[in-house]
Order: C-alpha cells, then structure tokens, then sequence
C-alpha cells in the first residue's frame, strides 16, 4: 500500500509539472500576441497560429508526461550501473561505455534531419487547419462560386503534402530509434565475447561476468526506454521552434522607453509630412500633412484604395508612419503610451464585432469598472435599449457567436453604445454603416451624429453623403490628399471632389429602403446614356427597377447570359475574372479586377452584344441597384440608335485596353 500510495503521489507531481508548464508556456503565447502589431496579424494564418496553441502544445505535453518515466528515470539507472560496472571490472567497463558512440553515432546524425521534418509536419499541419478555417467562413461564397471541387482539390493536395511530411517525421524517428538499437544489441555481443574471453584466461570470474552481463543488460535496458523516448522528444523540438518562432516575434509598434502619458487632447492632431506603405515598395500615403481641430469633425474620403482607412490606423497608431510624424497636441505618437493614446478613442468598426457574452459584458468591454445605471444609459443613447429589454434575459442575454441573435443594425448599435459608455475625447467611425441596409444606415448615421456632439469626430466613409455634415473633408486619391475643406468649398471649386458627389448624387431611396430611383439628368453622366435628350432621358428612369442583394452576394457570373443593366445606388462590388485556363465558370483562381461604388454601372456590353457576361460582380457591402431588364434595354437601343454606335465604340477600346472606364469595368 505504501509503494502505491508513493506511486499516486508521484504521478501526481509529474502530472502537475507538466500541466504548470504547459500553463505558462500557454499563457506566454497568449499573452505575445497582445502585444503584437497589426503587420503580423495581417501577415499571420489564423489556422497555423491556433495550431500552436493545439498540436505543438499538445506534442509537448506528450513529451513532458512521458519525461520522468522514459528520460529521468532511466537515465538515473544508466549512471547508476554504470558506476557498478566500473567496481565489477574496469577493463570490461571500459569496453562497455562504447555504448555511448555505438548509440549516439545514429541518431547524432539523423535527429537534426527528424527535428527539420518535425517542424516542416508542424507547418503543414498549420496550413491545413487554416484552409480549414478559411473554407469554413467562406461558404457562401464556395457555394454561390460552385467551388466545391476546386476548394477540395486544394485541399487534397494540402493534405498529400501533410501525409508526405508525416511519412518523413515517422521515418527519421523510427531511424533514430532503430540505429540506437542496433548499436545497444551489437555491443552486447561484444561485451560477451570479451567477458567469456577474459573467462577462460582466468582474468575474470564467471560469477563477476554473470554479474557484468546483468547489470550491463539493465543499463541497455534504461538505454532502450531512452530510445524508445528519442522520436517523441523530437516531434516535440520541432513544436517547441515553432512556439518559440511566435515567442520572438517583435511587435512594429511599442512603447518606447520612458513613452510619455498623453494629456487629454486640447489643440488637434496634425499630419507632418507623413508617409507610410505596408509594403516598402508601395506606398499607400504620400507626404500628408494636415491639420484636424479638437472638437471639430473630419471625414476621409476617396474612392477604394485610395488610403482613407491607412489614415486611422495611423491615428490610432496601428501603425507607424516610414517618414514624417503624427502628433496629438504637438507629441509625436511614437513618444507616448499605445494606453493613453486609445483610452482617449472609441472606434466603431465597419464590422460591429461582439463576443459570444451578454449584451451588458459586450457594452462594458470599452469600460470594465461601468455599473449597470451607465450600461442603460449608452444603450439609450446608442437606441438599443428597448431590443435588449426585449430579449429573453435583457441585458444578461449572451448575443451568440459574433452577436449572431442580433441583425446588422443591432450589432452597429451595440457598438455604438460600447464607443459612448468610454465617454470619448474622439470618436472614430471606420466605415460604420457601409454594411447596413439603407433604412438601417440612415437612422445609425443619424445617432452617430447625435452623440458625435462635442467630441472630435474622424470617420472614413465612401459615402458621401455621410461625410457632407463635416467640419472638414480630406479628399484623398492614390495616397495624397488632392482637397481639403468643407462640403460647399470643395463643391465650388468643381473639381475632384465635385466630380465624386455628381457620381453618387441624383438618386432616391425610399424610407424603407425598399424602393430606389434616379433624376434622369443624373443618367446622363452615364457614358452609355449622355447622348439621350431629357424627354428619353425620363422613360429610361422609370424602366428602372430596384434590386437589393445582401453582402457577399454573387450579382452575375462570369459565362452566364446577360440580362440586366446595373447601376449601383448604393453600397459596393468587385469584379472578379478567372485567371487564365479556368474552364468552367465560378472554377479556378480568380483575380479582382475593380471595386465599383455608388454611381458606378455594369452590364451593358453583355446586353449589347448577346454575349455571356465577361466577369462575375460579387457585393461587398449590402447594396442597393437599379436594373433595367435587356428587353427595356433593347427598347431604348431602337429609340436611340446612336446609342448603339456609342457602345459599339466603347466596346472595342475597352477590348483593346483591358481596362475600366471611370466608372469601372463592365461585366
């Protein structure tokens, strides 16, 4: 009972070593990636980072559980009869530790090769888990694409490479094992033909050979399980490289030392001739400077890439400028606590992320120490009361996985109601309704603007409407700022800015958002209708009808048969085209073409040509379009045929060019 008792005792330090291990390695990991900069998490696979947290750690806990019984303890037996062999007979121990070249000799050689193929298994298995992840999330667009047999295709050959690379673990290991072995039961013959040896000549007693042979199979023994041991404490280094490959990541952004607090912002922010690219060769903002007044309201605006979002990373110092600096109050960033920057923002995302806790927790996560009475009241403020009284538990309702109980607006206001319970000296709005539906994008707009009062208020919109209330607009294009002003300055000046609002002005939602129309003046900025006079121009805006697709929605695909003439009233696309050789639509690797946006149409060579459409458009946001269906289309060519020569003519430059016109490509 006493041995036993021992024996639970001892597994039960054994096991409580290896789980305090693996806890703080755990938590060290975890806690690295707090600190880590936006450029890795942009860089990083989801899937190969969560497999450090499981199969690595998990091959480390195998080997730490298995540490004392296969590596400690038989090492202790082997030093132990080592000692006793050296008392029995010197000359045969000498012999003897030949064990140690006979048994290291193989897996000297082979171990560094079974640790690379080790960390190269680890890899793949990484990759795996995140084509995985990544298939998962994007089923929708797998099955509106019909990319079921390529995404399995690449699956399969992902998964020939992990089996590959497991083969090659599984063969190095057993190699290593096995040329150990070899050498242990080859130096057992060797000690028992020089031990009989030295019998018959009378140097040695049989009894002290028995002996010798007895206490040396006992130390082959402990040298077998130690071997035995080898493959898993390889699979282990090379998981152990790969968390250590995370451990030493360096974050691009982090306190300096001696970082300043930053006092609460009084002046403004300014911009100093700063420039900055993700990637080195590719600039994204050139030479910004610019002045925001605390207090005031800045919009950025521009159309897709042009580096409008890059400019609240910067704000929000995601990320670093390359040259140049961005000061609060004359302090340069770089020289102040990441702390005492943010806890001056609140940010309302464009995707209104919640965590799968109650509708209070997700509130209170912008101010942990708020009370109840403070959690109401932004939620009256944010107008999200009401829904949370409604759900089964209130406010202690858990909102499911991403806020999954909640539609699009609710999650926005959710959010809302997170920014305005920190009491923010500036609220940041990163394209916060571009993802709702125009009744919902209104009446967020509108409460945005409420309790954006008396706060600096800095927003990225490609809407423009959104952005006319501003005290100042940063009108960006390809990296620089091309106009600065408000609304009525930069209108009157008639020029980038003008010729954007002209572009996405001129059409009408209803309050529903249901119903969408357009001035038919406003059609006339349309290439393929500006040389219709304004009786035509009328008929052709009422055959116009209103079609709404959520996001990640395919609209047309690249093959299929064209049947309608779009224009984009609200919300945005891409273009997507198959690479070359893929034979069968919505199949093989496809590439963006362009982003379209308010104002922006696609369509009408399809219809023009009875060709089948030249690329897929797929939703990037929810959007609203007015379609006009090919035999109003075939009504209006008749009506006016030099409409026909028009487009016969922007067809073949088009052909000849690959290129979108202003108001991007068609499909």
């Amino acid at each position: 009972m006493a041995v036993s008792a021992i024996g639970l005792g001892r597994d039960y330090l054994y096991a409580r070593l290896s789980a305090n291990v693996l806890r703080d390695l755990r938590q060290l990991m975890f806690d690295k990636l707090q600190l880590l900069s936006m450029d890795f998490f942009s860089r990083a696979r989801v899937g190969d980072v969560l497999s450090r947290f499981a199969s690595d750690l998990a091959a480390l806990e195998t080997a730490l559980a298995n540490a004392v019984s296969w590596g400690v303890l038989p090492a202790l037996d082997v030093l132990a009869n080592t000692v006793l062999l050296f008392v029995l007979d010197w000359r045969l121990a000498l012999i003897a530790m030949l064990v140690w070249p006979f048994c290291l000799f193989g897996p000297r050689l082979l171990a560094p090769h079974a640790v690379a193929a080790s960390y190269a298994r680890k890899n793949e298995d990484g990759a795996a888990i995140a084509l995985v992840q990544e298939n998962l999330i994007s089923q929708p667009v797998v099955k509106a694409f019909g990319l079921e047999q390529t995404t399995r295709a690449s699956f399969l050959e992902r998964n020939a490479r992990l089996a590959r690379s497991v083969l090659r673990v599984s063969f190095f290991s057993s190699m290593v094992e096995r040329s150990a072995g070899i050498g242990i039961m080859l130096l057992q013959v060797l000690v028992l033909a020089v031990g009989a040896w030295m019998a018959v000549r009378g140097e040695i007693t049989i009894g002290a050979l028995a002996s010798f042979q007895a206490l040396f199979l006992n130390l082959a023994f402990s040298l077998s399980y130690a071997v035995q041991y080898m493959p898993t404490l390889l699979q282990a280094a090379g998981s152990m490289q790969r968390i250590d490959e995370l451990l030493a990541e360096r974050p691009n952004v982090s306190d300096r030392p001696g970082a300043r607090t930053l006092p609460l912002l009084e002046h403004g922010i300014d911009f100093e001739h700063v420039s900055f690219g993700y990637n080195a060769d590719d600039p994204t903002l050139q030479d910004i400077s610019l002045h925001i007044p605390a207090h005031a309201s800045a919009a950025f605006v521009g159309t897709s890439g042009s580096g409008k979002s890059t400019m609240l990373n910067l704000i929000l110092r995601l990320y670093e400028p390359n040259s140049g600096r961005v000061t609060f109050d004359g302090i340069d960033l770089r020289e102040a606590t990441q702390r005492s920057l943010r806890a001056q923002m609140s940010v309302v995302f464009q995707d209104s992320f919640l965590f799968n806790v109650s509708a209070a927790d997700n509130i209170r996560l912008s101010k942990l120490e708020a009370t109840r009475q403070e959690i109401e009241e932004a939620a009256r403020a944010a107008e999200i009361h009401d829904t949370i009284m409604a759900l089964p538990q209130g406010y202690d309702t858990p909102l499911g996985e991403r806020g999954g109980r909640l539609s699009g607006g609710q999650r926005q206001r959710i959010s809302i109601a997170r920014a305005i319970l920190r009491d923010p000296r500036i609220l940041v709005l990163d394209e916060a309704t571009s993802a709702l539906d125009a009744e919902s994008d209104a009446a967020i707009s509108a409460t945005l603007a409420r309790v954006g009062k008396g706060r600096m208020v800095v927003s990225v919109t490609h809407h423009l409407a959104s952005a006319s209330n501003a005290d100042q607009i940063c009108v960006l294009d390809h990296g620089r700022v091309v106009e600065f002003g408000t609304h009525e300055e930069l209108l009157a000046r008639r020029a980038y800015y003008w010729r954007l609002w002209n572009k996405q002005s001129g059409f009408m939602i209803s309050s529903d958002g249901n119903r969408a129309s357009v001035d038919p003046e406003r059609l006339r900025g349309l290439p393929v209708l500006d040389q219709i006079d304004a009786s035509m121009l009328a008929e052709v805006a009422r055959l116009f009808t209103t079609e709404q697709y959520p996001q990640g929605r395919t609209i047309v695909h690249e093959g299929d048969r064209g049947d309608r003439f779009y224009v984009i009233v609200r919300g945005s696309v891409e273009v997507l085209k198959r690479s070359d050789g893929a034979k069968n639509a919505g199949r093989g690797d496809q590439r963006r073409l362009a982003v379209l946006q308010v104002g922006d149409h696609f369509g009408e060579l399809a219809l023009l040509r009875h060709i089948p459409r030249t690329a897929s458009v797929r939703t990037l946001t929810p959007c609203t379009l007015l379609a006009l269906a090919s035999e109003q289309f075939d009504y209006v060519i008749e009506r006016a045929p030099q409409l026909r020569a028009r487009m016969e003519h922007m067809h073949a430059a088009r052909l000849a060019s690959e290129a979108s016109s202003e108001f991007g490509p068609v499909a």
